[in-house]
């Protein structure tokens, strides 16, 4: 029986999920793509997950799709499974309606830098190098890159790399906003663990709707997603959980929220 592409952990309301194909770069194939689905299907039902981490095992994040290698080689097109497997996996993970962090342990190229700009917020290892390559091989990013990239650096810093399919270091990238922060290789994990812990200490139902409010949002007209910022705020007075921050905060004791 082959390894799993896909590993999914969970432990204090946090659900890791790694992209396990090392030996290729963690490239994307028809296995990974169908594994990566399921498990952000899994994290996004499961209702004792709050914060979701996605990362790559070995020293690379996700160097893009196996699909693009082969058509460069062999000039196949692909079936329309193909398709619909390995060039939605940014659109699934994008999907999730918790809080989605992105550990940049190395290279995220291609499709994996779009499965990283679909994620809420990206921390990378200073090792990391970040790029779309795809105009080099006669074709554009597909799976969201050429919409969630200027929407998180701007229309002109967007064109520019993907118009040269330069490949920048992490701290550039800190620096056009690409990523939220640079740590060195060895304390990657545990930055990001302890980013997650404290936000899987907050609230969940609303940490889904600042998700929503702010995405949502971004689409929106200002007085469209003030009101739609109200309609959210207002549903949150409808929760158990704030009930039990405003408790907490009178009692002067850590909240317990459950999600209810």
């Amino acid at each position: 029986m082959s390894p799993s592409t896909v590993i999914i952990q969970k432990n204090d309301h946090i659900a890791r999920i790694t992209l396990n194909r090392p030996a290729d770069g963690n490239v994307i194939n028809i296995e990974l793509g169908q594994e990566l689905e399921e498990a952000c299907r899994q994290a996004n039902q499961d209702d004792d997950v709050y914060v979701v981490i996605i990362t790559g095992a070995g020293d690379t994040f996700c160097n893009g799709s196996e699909l693009e290698r082969s058509f460069i080689v062999s000039k196949r097109h692909p079936s329309l499974e193909e398709m619909g497997t390995q060039y939605n996996v940014a659109s699934v993970v994008a999907g999730i309606e918790k809080p989605v962090i992105a550990a940049l342990n190395g290279e995220a190229l291609g499709q994996g830098l779009e499965i990283a700009l679909a994620c809420d917020i990206r921390i990378a290892s200073s090792a990391a190098r970040l790029g779309f390559p795809n105009v080099k091989l006669g074709i554009l990013p597909m799976d969201g890159g050429t919409q969630r990239l200027p929407r998180l650096i701007g229309k002109g810093k967007s064109l520019e790399l993907i118009f040269l399919a330069e490949t920048i270091g992490a701290e550039e990238a800190e620096q056009i906003g690409l990523v939220s922060r640079v740590v060195p290789p060895a304390s990657l994990s545990a930055e990001v663990d302890a980013l997650a812990k404290s936000m899987a200490n907050k609230a969940p139902i609303a940490l889904r709707y600042i998700k929503e409010a702010v995405n949502k949002g971004l689409d929106l007209t200002l007085e469209q997603g003030l009101r739609l910022e109200a309609d959210l705020y207002f549903l949150l007075h409808t929760t158990s959980d704030r009930t039990e921050g405003i408790k907490a905060f009178l009692e002067k004791r850590p909240p317990g929220f459950k999600g209810k």
